[in-house]
């Protein structure tokens, strides 16, 4: 699958979401296919949500969470992709675009890749189911780090954490994948996919517990001032003024 918005850095309209949804419910329909594999067209992989995305959205409580829930649908639907999944990381993951790479079950990145959750400098919560993923991969102490200060990581350094699973040279990445789905379409695919369910079950026990809420936690960061001004410090290419508001 790959994601194809390159003038707009592969960013995440909300047609997009919905699509990358669809599609990744649609694998159940095909059984030949045993790998799936998650790249971005052009220089990076995907730098998050489209803050520029003209969606109109709903004066109603009711449909507005559940206009916010579609990344967090988008997440899920590919989570549960039953064939494996393998994020192809060139350039920049951030934002939704670390969200994608993390709910996929291999993580094979470029030497000039790098990741981050920028959204905290936007003055938001992360969302859509997300932080359970990155705690799984790297552990609270620095989930707390990479999520809370909103810094890139470099490849390395998310090769030493755990958070991807490869490093390999730029011109390297498109094989090094391949090789990766290789490995694991040459398993018998049924006994493949029932032991990813069942690693994915025992890892998410607690999900939906822990995080039914993160929706609402966006929806009531958007409300305040500190949302608005980081949204338009970084509209403006300028240091937002955070204060608590």
């Amino acid at each position: 699958m790959i994601l194809s918005r390159p003038d707009q850095l592969n960013a995440l309209s909300s047609d997009m979401m919905l699509e990358i949804e669809n599609l990744s419910r649609d694998f159940l329909n095909y059984e030949d296919i045993r790998v799936v594999i998650f790249s971005g067209q052009g220089k990076h992989f995907c730098v998050g949500m489209d803050l520029k995305d003209d969606r109109p959205i709903s004066k109603k409580l009711v449909k507005r969470r559940r206009e916010v829930g579609l990344g967090g649908r988008m997440i899920k639907a590919i989570s549960e992709i039953n064939q494996i999944t393998i994020a192809s990381i060139r350039g920049a993951a951030l934002g939704g675009g670390a969200c994608i790479a993390s709910a996929c079950d291999f993580r094979i990145a470029s030497e000039n890749s790098f990741c981050g959750y920028p959204e905290i400098n936007l003055g938001m919560n992360l969302q859509w189911f997300s932080l359970p993923l990155c705690v799984r991969l790297i552990g609270p102490a620095r989930a707390k780090r990479m999520v809370m200060l909103g810094n890139h990581e470099d490849a390395q350094t998310l090769l030493s954490w755990g958070f991807v699973d490869e490093v390999v040279p730029e011109e390297d990445l498109e094989a090094a994948s391949l090789k990766y789905a290789g490995d694991y379409a040459n398993k018998a695919p049924a006994a493949v996919q029932m032991i990813k369910q069942s690693i994915n079950a025992i890892s998410s026990a607690h999900d939906n517990a822990i995080m039914h809420m993160d929706t609402d936690q966006f929806l009531l960061t958007s409300s305040s001032q500190d949302m608005r001004e980081g949204t338009k410090a970084f509209l403006e290419k300028r240091d937002p003024e955070f204060t608590g508001g």
